[in-house]
């Protein structure tokens, strides 16, 4: 009885924390850094092609409001955190103080130091919460001096670590592209499949540049994958809801039957070396981006942003060419749809997957 208690547990804290609440980080730095490098990298291409006035005055405010957004986005975060964990008001209004704080010191890392000490100070938060008389002093006093303490003592050191590990696997991939370009593509394209955020993790580490393209080309062929592959039985909204939404929706019939994810995930092995070897797709947009997939199509809208606006400091802009266009319209769209298709047929043929294996249940 005692470990079916504490196994209950572990799997109910392990959703709480690795779960919702990486669910909700990146909610947090999607509507914050990720649109705000789009609307900034908007008002940049928008002043740069239009010569005229008020199209300039235009311009100048959209850079400015990407900015602010930007700027929001440990604030953001860790609010998004608190509300996955259902902190009580006080506590998640003061958050914003501990994530900003914890963001700032923790550098490149700072969304995973985030992550950790945003969740600590909103279970300390509500452990004070509406238990005195002086909650509306006790609350936020315990919540941000403890956030911003453990802001200042370990966010550094975990944003560093985060941001050095980041950094071997942008620089493994460089060295081996083909080898990383599958493992980067099939590892994240599976675990944005599973109720995992692969966003949060991407934004974590930092995985940007080839390593943030292989992300981006194994996020879009479990999506455009199961889109298509599925289409016979969810008709266009399953096309939209997986193609445009999520392919988590089919975790239910993977359950039921594993092999139906082999297809998109053998398109992943495929397009991932090629995303890295041949059209060299880079993220050098926001690394949230590279866990994104075709969501809201944020992944292929990261690649292009980090084309004209990047944000590494590595990273140059460029003009992109006629063939970066195709090998991303490839990459994100159509071998994930080809090659699923293909790699589907085989396996209805030989049994292992039949008609209704993949009808959604929404």
């Amino acid at each position: 009885m005692k470990e079916k208690g504490l196994k209950s547990t572990l799997i109910r804290y392990g959703k709480r924390y690795f779960i919702d609440a990486m669910g909700a980080m990146a909610n947090g730095l999607f509507a914050s850094l990720l649109v705000g490098t789009i609307v900034k990298t908007l008002g940049q291409q928008v002043g740069n092609l239009v010569d005229n006035a008020f199209i300039d005055q235009l311009a100048a405010a959209l850079v400015a409001m990407g900015d602010f957004a930007s700027a929001a986005s440990g604030c953001a975060m860790a609010i998004a955190i608190g509300y996955a964990l259902k902190a009580d008001p006080l506590v998640l209004f003061s958050l914003a103080t501990v994530g900003y704080a914890t963001n700032s010191l923790g550098g490149a890392g700072g969304p995973l130091a985030v992550l950790i000490i945003a969740i600590v100070a909103s279970e300390v938060g509500m452990l004070v919460s509406k238990k005195t008389k002086i909650d509306v002093l006790v609350t936020p006093i315990v919540t941000i001096v403890v956030g911003c303490a453990l802001a200042l003592l370990i966010s550094k050191p975990i944003g560093d670590c985060a941001k050095a590990l980041g950094e071997i696997i942008v620089w493994a991939t460089v060295q081996q592209p083909v080898i990383m370009g599958v493992v980067i593509s099939v590892v994240m394209g599976m675990i944005l499949t599973l109720p995992i955020s692969s966003a949060a993790i991407c934004a974590s580490f930092g995985v940007v540049g080839l390593a943030g393209g292989a992300a981006v080309a194994g996020c879009c062929a479990q999506m455009i994958g199961f889109a298509v592959i599925s289409y016979r039985e969810n008709r266009l909204g399953g096309l939209v809801a997986q193609g445009l939404g999520t392919s988590m929706l089919q975790v239910p019939n993977i359950v039921k039957n594993p092999r139906i994810w082999i297809a998109p995930t053998l398109a992943s092995a495929v397009t991932g070396p090629l995303a890295t070897v041949v059209f060299k797709l880079e993220m050098n947009g926001a690394a949230v981006s590279s866990g994104m997939g075709t969501c809201g199509m944020v992944g292929p809208i990261g690649v292009i942003s980090g084309w004209f606006n990047p944000l590494a400091a590595s990273a140059t802009p460029i003009i992109p060419t006629a063939f970066d266009w195709i090998g991303l319209i490839l990459i994100c769209i159509v071998l994930p749809a080809l090659l699923s298709w293909i790699f589907n047929e085989i396996l209805r043929k030989v049994g292992w997957v039949r008609d209704g294996d993949m009808k959604l249940s929404v």
